[in-house]
């Protein structure tokens, strides 16, 4: 199993399956930490959520033109965790010392579909993401900043408003089950 998976514990089918096709992904290309791999790449994302568990701190997203969860890609790092933290830091403005690391292996697995669209004018194909994603917490009070370059927004938003002002179908059902997991295991 790849080192970033060690300690995953798949809580649906759909992890299960994703994570198997993972492995084979791994297996099969040699390239899938970079984007040179133009069918399939690892990204790794962050929900950050406020002290009281009730908002998640998320973007409006440039390319996709959705509010969304922070997050970017591997790029040749292993340690998908730090790409978090790094992306984290990059598109909210949030330093080092206000990001609080809730688990150090991944909340949630997936395999997400990645729409054909221009990035800084070049074209990029239609591909996939194979998506971890991270629970960070943060202080509302902290500074936070839109990165212009990848994101025309940014605000704490309560979960239910957040997967209300969401445009991208594909990703509700992940946001839910992300939320959920938040819920049962951190919510008092």
């Amino acid at each position: 199993m790849m080192d970033i998976l060690c300690g995953f514990k798949p809580k649906n089918e759909q992890e299960k399956v994703d994570v198997e096709l993972t492995e084979k992904y791994h297996n099969l290309f040699n390239d899938i930490w970079t984007r040179d791999n133009t069918l399939c790449h690892l990204t790794s994302s962050a929900v950050i959520v406020n002290e009281d568990f009730t908002k998640i701190l998320v973007i409006f997203h440039n390319i996709y033109k959705s509010w969304s969860w922070v997050g970017g890609h591997a790029d040749g790092e292993h340690n998908l965790l730090n790409v978090a933290l790094k992306e984290t830091q990059e598109e909210t403005g949030l330093d080092a010392n206000e990001i609080k690391v809730l688990e150090n292996t991944p909340i949630s697995f997936e395999i997400l579909p990645v729409a054909s669209h221009l990035r800084r004018g070049k074209y990029v194909s239609c591909h996939t993401h194979l998506s971890v994603a991270y629970l960070f917490q943060a202080s509302e009070k902290s500074k936070i900043r839109i990165l212009e370059e990848e994101n025309s927004n940014i605000a704490w938003l309560p979960f239910d408003e957040f997967l209300s002002k969401s445009t991208e179908p594909h990703m509700i059902p992940v946001y839910t089950k992300i939320f959920k997991y938040i819920e049962e295991n951190y919510k008092k």
